[in-house]
């Protein structure tokens, strides 16, 4: 062994000493802490969610739940049709808690509020009134999923006793029809008991000579049992809920399997949707058949305005024929908005339109009417405060191209008032500032009719987000507000409708944090900036870490970048072990790929399971190391093993040259997709140490119907399907790897199969290879244990690989 370089010896003794024999399973598996400086990062918890009351009165700071508990996560549950289930509260298994509610008035003076939750259970699913005087609160417990009401001047709190919910299809859907009443979905009184067993009879699957390419899901249907448990669980019924007396009652509609509930306009009527049979083995429930219902507010059948078919057989980025995606307006005039298909749903037809938008008026007895035909596929459609407006965009997606049109409700033409890459970033025009009517539905927010958007104002000095109105007369653009330089202040709303009528500028809301100022909330009106709340600094650890961001070329010329990250205790000169931590993204423009993040104004909000936590353990990072894979959107795939390279030989040489990375001593990462690309660069190239691969998939053959951006399938695109797996070239694969992948991954693709058999396919041939499988975590892993133990298996990985982090650091 002595000829084995010193980094691989202590990486071999780690492997055979303290944690496993190679090829066989770990003795005595427990999970495992960091450093002590990691465990600090790891404390602090979220900052606040600020969600502003209706009537602009109140703010709600919510302090959500980091973490998921280690019992919530391995909680019985079940698998069905693409989703996971709680069966005893009827909830899905993954819900992030509500740790702390706070309630403050919009006035510097005003004192902040505690709301005592009872203890007990997990609460979740905040949401207030459209007046701002209650707000809703649901709390899961071991037998249901309960409904409580705040009371926003006292902050007290009481149940909607019998009251059991029912979220398993329409996670947080409600319809108000008026401040103090509202429609949710709860779990119908006359159920019954669930089924326990079915005839054993033979599963069969046929297909008919039509194309159905469908990507690979997790979780789906297997047998005549998982139909009747799918349907048993997710059946509701529409209740109507007093908040006042705490009086409820079923409404007239049957129990179904509701997956949609909206209002209509002020109160007049419910949209809903509810799914049907039959059934699919190789799809998930959305895809499954669908009625959509327009229903009164006793529940009484209105009309019936579509069935969709089971959507099987669509072809990749088509749609259905016929009705499908529903709005029902949030404004008074309560119309019913559809989309329809000219194309028959398939992108390979030629059509000078692809797609129309449809309006039903009220009384909802006369025929629809065509609104808007599109040239490409519909993306979305949001509605203005004005009742006459709406915004609505389309997608080219053989471009990756957005357009959004400013759509008069009723007789004009609509008008292109902007149009981007799905990539951009620095001239990317915002997203819509949007409010909550009287009737509880979401608008876009305008000032004298005119549509504001909020903005991230990326850029190569970092972001600045600012706020710009749009007018509906020309669609020229006038910039409110624009964050200062070195500080990210980020605008939450507008105050003060008289004042914006009178033609001065409103109050904004907004939040405000900088590097080394945690988020606070603040009142900005004349120029000037009053503080409602103040944040807690609590990142003291991270704050120690020198980050900035470094931009450079590849040799085609593409603009790359990576986040330096350098340790508390590093010394200038000093070249350190180095993680090169990436995700691959597809850009059609080599000038899109260049838009990178500049240097952050932000407060430092680290992932826990981010690689960037090493530095704190003396390795220096480059994080989010910009990957781009660059030409035609239809066949870019075709050269991604030779793009990563040439990234990966830029960044590599970028460090170098700053002098901050000792070359011999290089690890690549990544999760997800990231992963895949990591695993790719240790298969093609020597330029790593070694390999931490996280949650990905790595044998194309298994997702045969497309991936990540590519559209093509396995049979169209055989030798790249093959060339871009690194499975298939297992034995070029010979630095040590690490993986890492959670037991119940539930993401499209990455099966902890993916993992499993790429480990067996390393260790046969005489691979270095580790593979950690952490219980009851999906894609992205939710509990402190697995947090913490990732990231001891991380630094221990890379301790071994590339040694001690604060020895040997002299130039190469």
């Amino acid at each position: 062994m002595s000829s084995v370089p010193a980094p691989l010896r202590s990486l071999l003794a780690l492997l055979m000493g303290c944690c496993l024999s190679l090829g066989a399973a770990q003795a005595q598996p427990s999970y495992q802490q960091p450093s002590a400086a990691v465990r600090e990062a790891l404390a602090a918890p979220l900052p606040p969610r600020m969600l502003v009351s209706p009537d602009r009165r109140l703010v709600a700071a919510l302090e959500l739940q980091r973490y998921a508990r280690l019992a919530d996560l391995a909680r019985p549950q079940l698998r069905l049709a693409g989703l996971r289930i709680d069966a005893r509260s009827a909830t899905p298994i993954a819900l992030q808690g509500i740790a702390e509610l706070r309630l403050k008035a919009l006035q510097a003076d005003a004192p902040e509020r505690r709301i005592e939750l009872p203890a007990g259970g997990l609460w979740h699913g905040f949401a207030w009134s459209p007046d701002g005087l209650r707000f809703l609160l649901e709390r899961r417990t071991e037998q249901a999923n309960e409904l409580w009401v705040g009371d926003a001047a006292s902050g007290r709190l009481r149940q909607i006793h019998g009251l059991r919910l029912n979220n398993t299809l329409a996670e947080g859907d409600q319809a108000w029809l008026s401040a103090r009443e509202v429609v949710m979905l709860a779990v119908p009184r006359d159920r019954g008991a669930a089924p326990t067993r079915a005839a054993t009879v033979p599963v069969v699957q046929e297909n008919l000579g039509r194309a159905s390419p469908e990507r690979t899901y997790p979780d789906l249907l297997r047998s005549p049992l998982d139909e009747a448990l799918f349907e048993y669980h997710t059946r509701s019924r529409p209740v109507r809920v007093d908040l006042v007396s705490g009086q409820w009652r079923e409404l007239a509609a049957p129990a179904a399997m509701y997956s949609s509930l909206s209002g209509v306009g002020e109160g007049q009527a419910l949209l809903l949707e509810r799914v049907g049979r039959p059934f699919s083995y190789s799809l998930q429930w959305n895809d499954f058949p669908t009625h959509v219902e327009l229903r009164a507010p006793d529940g009484k059948l209105i009309r019936e305005l579509a069935r969709m078919p089971l959507k099987q057989g669509v072809a990749i980025d088509g749609a259905l024929p016929g009705p499908r995606v529903f709005y029902a307006a949030p404004t008074r005039d309560a119309a019913i908005y559809w989309v329809e298909a000219l194309d028959g749903g398939n992108p390979a037809t030629r059509a000078a339109y692809r797609d129309r938008v449809m309006r039903l008026d009220p009384p909802y007895t006369g025929d629809p009417f065509e609104v808007q035909r599109m040239p490409h596929r519909f993306s979305r459609l949001r509605f203005l405060d004005d009742g006459q407006h709406a915004l609505l965009t389309e997608e080219d997606r053989s471009r990756a191209w957005l357009r959004t049109y400013l759509l008069p409700l009723r007789g004009t033409q609509s008008r292109l008032l902007f149009e981007h890459s799905v990539r951009e970033r620095y001239r990317h025009p915002g997203t819509p500032l949007m409010r909550t009517l009287p009737g509880g539905g979401q608008a876009v927010q305008t000032l004298n009719g005119d549509p504001l958007l909020v903005g991230q104002g990326a850029g190569p000095r970092g972001e600045r987000p600012f706020l710009d109105r749009v007018s509906v007369r020309d669609g020229s653009t006038q910039r409110l507000f624009q964050s200062a330089d070195g500080v990210y202040e980020l605008p939450l709303a507008l105050l003060g409708e008289r004042r914006a009528a009178a033609g001065q500028m409103p109050p904004l809301l907004l939040t405000r944090e900088s590097p080394t100022e945690p988020p606070s909330l603040q009142l900005r009106e004349a120029g000037h900036s009053t503080v409602l709340l103040r944040g807690q600094d609590l990142l003291a650890a991270l704050k120690r870490v020198r980050r900035e961001t470094v931009s450079f070329k590849r040799s085609d010329g593409v603009e790359l970048s990576f986040t330096l990250a350098l340790p508390p205790d590093y010394k200038d000169g000093e070249r350190r072990p180095t993680l090169v931590w990436a995700y691959p993204q597809e850009f059609n423009e080599p000038a899109l790929a260049a838009q990178q993040a500049g240097p952050s104004n932000r407060y430092p909000q680290i992932s826990a399971i981010s690689p960037l936590l090493l530095a704190l353990d003396g390795y220096v990072v480059l994080n989010d190391a910009t990957m781009p894979i660059v030409g035609d959107s239809r066949s870019m795939n075709d050269g991604f093993i030779e793009q990563v390279m040439m990234n990966a030989r830029a960044i590599l040489d970028k460090a170098e040259e700053l002098g901050v990375t000792d070359p011999r001593r290089v690890a690549v990462g990544g999760h997800s997709y990231g992963a895949f690309m990591a695993t790719n660069l240790l298969a093609h190239t020597r330029l790593f140490r070694c390999g931490i691969a996280r949650s990905g998939a790595y044998n194309r053959t298994l997702t045969p119907f497309g991936y990540q951006s590519e559209r093509r399938s396995l049979w169209e695109a055989k030798a790249t399907y093959l060339r871009v797996s690194p499975f298939l070239f297992a034995h070029q694969i010979r630095e040590p790897l690490l993986l890492i992948h959670g037991e119940a991954d539930n993401n499209s693709g990455t099966y902890p199969m993916q993992s499993e058999r790429l480990y067996q396919a390393l260790a046969g041939l005489g691979g270095t290879v580790r593979y950690v499988l952490l219980p009851n975590e999906g894609h992205g892993y939710q509990a402190r244990e697995s947090a913490g133990h990732v990231q001891w298996e991380m630094q221990r990985w890379l301790r071994g690989c590339l040694g001690d982090p604060r020895a040997d650091n002299g130039k190469p």
